[in-house]
């Protein structure tokens, strides 16, 4: 699909949207302090922007099979802080949960994620994925791809759901980081689940005949790529407002701090403008240069 009067594609263009939206949603996150809080966070929208340019720049100027290697190690490597990213929302929603609550709750999210990886989707034979040949390292890793993004957005659902119900009573509200944040993963694992039941759906009950048919089908399927990257945009603004914007908490101490330092020049003036009006009698200086002075005569 094209724009029309434009020599950009809908895909283009969004890939445009996207990659700015993450740098400057990089650019929020170091320039308001947000990355000491969400490292793990962080370099999750790092890395997702070093895909996207790896992606769009480089893996057509590479040799295709140097290329694919390339891109799916890094797809692993972003699939693995987004777990890492999920523990640390945890552990900042449910900061103040006790121990037996804790392991209650993980269990049975990490129950929910692996009855998805039994039942959803296809497992290939091992001999299939251990087969001596020049794509065998790129099946295996395409495979832990596609089953790591399907246990992290389940588990994103789920984690989502907690915080949203339980994450107020634990010390992560609805206007704190931690829940605003997972509100915006909750909604992209929901659009990327959705596109892959749905172009499972497609594939296992289309049959094909014709070339037209075929071709059809692939254009339904780039378009729903297209909304799903559109939600995915509409994400990333919905976290670079709402990390822009200050906690409740974070109001409350910046406007302490700064009716504080008011008080603290007006006692320092006060002070000054004391020992300025002090009689110059009463001062030690004064007083030496008394006593040093011989007496006038008669």
């Amino acid at each position: 699909m094209h724009f029309s009067n434009l020599d950009f594609s809908a895909t283009q263009i969004l890939w445009t949207l996207t990659f700015a939206a993450l740098l400057v949603l990089l650019v929020v996150l170091l320039g308001r302090d947000r990355a000491k809080r969400f490292p793990w966070f962080t370099a999750s929208i790092a890395m997702m922007g070093l895909l996207e340019l790896t992606e769009q720049l480089l893996l057509s100027r590479l040799p295709r099979i140097t290329g694919i290697e390339i891109y799916w190690v890094l797809s692993n490597l972003n699939a693995a802080i987004g777990l890492l990213v999920l523990v640390e929302l945890a552990r900042q929603s449910f900061r103040g949960a006790r121990k037996p609550g804790w392991i209650i709750g993980t269990l049975v999210v990490l129950a929910g994620g692996a009855t998805a990886l039994a039942l959803w989707g296809p497992w290939p034979p091992w001999v299939t994925l251990t087969a001596q040949s020049q794509y065998a390292a790129i099946r295996l890793m395409q495979l832990a791809w596609d089953k790591g993004t399907l246990l992290s957005g389940v588990l994103t659902i789920e984690l989502g759901l907690l915080v949203t119900l339980l994450g107020r009573r634990f010390g992560a509200g609805w206007r704190s980081h931690a829940q605003l944040i997972m509100v915006g993963l909750s909604t992209a694992a929901l659009a990327q689940l959705a596109l892959r039941a749905t172009v499972q759906a497609i594939g296992t009950h289309s049959v094909i005949h014709t070339q037209a048919e075929y071709d059809k089908l692939l254009g339904l399927r780039d378009k729903l790529i297209n909304a799903d990257k559109v939600v995915y945009v509409c994400v990333l603004l919905w976290w670079i407002a709402c990390l822009w914007i200050d906690e409740p908490g974070e109001r409350a101490e910046t406007g302490a701090a700064l009716d504080a330092e008011p008080e603290a020049e007006t006692d320092a003036e006060t002070k000054a403008k004391a020992e300025e009006e002090a009689d110059p009698a009463e001062t030690p200086e004064a007083t030496d240069e008394a006593k040093e002075e011989p007496p006038e005569p008669e």
